[in-house]
């Protein structure tokens, strides 16, 4: 089970959004690429990363910051935003990111997911995030007519490594994981699934480890990290079973 920490990036800040309002964003850290040298020795393994803007915008708008991180920091690393492309799937994966994580792209050109998958196993994930049941596009701006289910299921012989599911109404808001929602996903389907979207607190961690949660192959961690309603080495310690 792997705790991602999250860094999402707004104008080339460190920053967390309400429920994916870029109008309500909250400025952790002016340095993204000292966030996330502070996360790994904090001891997290796996980074999140989202350029916001380029969500918004369908291209990468915040390479700079990105390429900072990747230069900071030597742990694994996923990012989504503005990636609709093969040329610019691979730019990232040959600059050093892990997976490439494609939103808007999976409801508006899934062949061009199975394509993206297909040239490179493993290191393409698939973002679902979902609102009142159906899965939102253009950096949450505009709502599409499919179920996550239902998308999910369109790439489950494609070779996605993951399907990162969140729940907006959530997201950003410290209301708690929705577990049951993502659990039944990954319980339907044979593609690994990331929780994402309220996490906030040690017990949303625990929560985790339930056996119920063993389907799941992690959780993203945003504003509950950055403004300490979760320790990060308790959290970890929560994860791999060891006593606080």
């Amino acid at each position: 089970m792997i705790l991602f920490p999250a860094i999402d990036l707004k104008d080339g800040l460190c920053v967390r959004l309400q429920q994916g309002d870029m109008n309500r964003a909250t400025v952790f850290n002016h340095d993204a690429a000292q966030q996330a040298a502070l996360f790994e020795a904090q001891g997290f393994r796996y980074l999140h990363i989202v350029d916001l803007n380029g969500a918004f915008e369908g291209r990468p708008v915040n390479a700079e910051a990105v390429e900072r991180i990747l230069e900071a920091v030597g742990m694994p690393v996923q990012l989504g935003g503005g990636i609709r492309d093969l040329a610019t799937v691979e730019n990232w994966l040959s600059k050093g990111v892990t997976r490439v994580i494609l939103g808007t792209a999976a409801v508006r050109d899934p062949d061009f997911v199975r394509e993206a998958a297909k040239r490179h196993p493993g290191r393409v994930a698939v973002g679902l995030d979902a609102k009142d049941g159906r899965v939102a596009v253009e950096g949450w701006a505009e709502t599409s007519d499919l179920s996550a289910l239902d998308l999910a299921r369109r790439f489950e012989d494609a070779g996605v490594a993951a399907i990162i599911y969140t729940d907006i109404a959530r997201d950003g808001l410290l209301k708690g994981l929705n577990l049951d929602a993502t659990i039944a996903l990954a319980e339907a389907i044979s593609i690994p699934v990331i929780a994402s979207g309220g996490l906030a607190s040690l017990d949303d961690v625990r929560a985790l480890t339930e056996p119920r949660a063993r389907k799941l192959e992690g959780a993203i961690s945003g504003r509950a990290l950055y403004d300490g309603r979760i320790d990060p080495r308790e959290a970890l310690a929560v994860l791999a079973g060891l006593p606080l």
